[in-house]
């Protein structure tokens, strides 16, 4: 949820005892990894609700779900502008998401299932078009890590969102201006 409002407080209880604590995790790091791009004083007050459901799931569901929801909130908010509910997208730049992690002795991108439950080294990256980190989650799953290897991950990461950012612009650009 995007919020230039919050829930009423009932809906925010029931909600609680529907959703797991995971869920919630997860559409808090949603929420912020798409606040951090939008200029949520041009979005009015309004509130934009994204439902992000991985229909196949083989690990990294968290960082795919960043990525789609921002093409859908950029596809939401182009229909705004569209009407004349908004006079400019609010989004100020891209943002994505990957997983890394240290398995064996090896850096991998995007990690499948079977890989992150191997990993001794686990990370979420969230970064934006230009280069700019959003959140970064990173454990040693199977105890402490050599901090060096930190850098290496981030470096594997931002390749990765450059990528990732490059083909949201790809599959956006037929459908809005692109602003960023």
């Amino acid at each position: 949820m995007l919020p230039g409002a919050t829930q009423p407080r009932g809906e925010r209880e029931s909600l609680k005892g529907r959703v797991g604590g995971r869920t919630l995790e997860i559409q808090r790091l949603i929420g912020r990894s798409l606040r951090a791009v939008v200029d949520l004083a041009a979005l009015g007050p309004r509130t934009v609700t994204l439902d992000c459901d991985v229909i196949q799931a083989d690990g990294g569901t968290r960082t795919a779900s960043i990525t789609g929801a921002f093409v859908a909130l950029c596809l939401a908010l182009e229909g705004l502008r569209r009407r004349g509910a908004i006079t400019a997208s609010p989004i100020r730049d891209q943002v994505a998401a990957v997983s890394v992690g240290l398995v064996g002795q090896r850096l991998l991108l995007d990690l499948d299932y079977a890989e992150d439950s191997q990993a001794h080294v686990d990370a979420n990256f969230v970064g934006t078009g230009a280069g700019e980190l959003v959140e970064v989650q990173l454990t040693g799953e199977g105890g402490p890590f050599l901090a060096a290897r930190l850098n290496e991950m981030l470096e594997l990461a931002l390749s990765g969102i450059r990528e990732l950012t490059r083909i949201q612009a790809e599959v956006l650009a037929p459908w809005l201006p692109l602003s960023w």
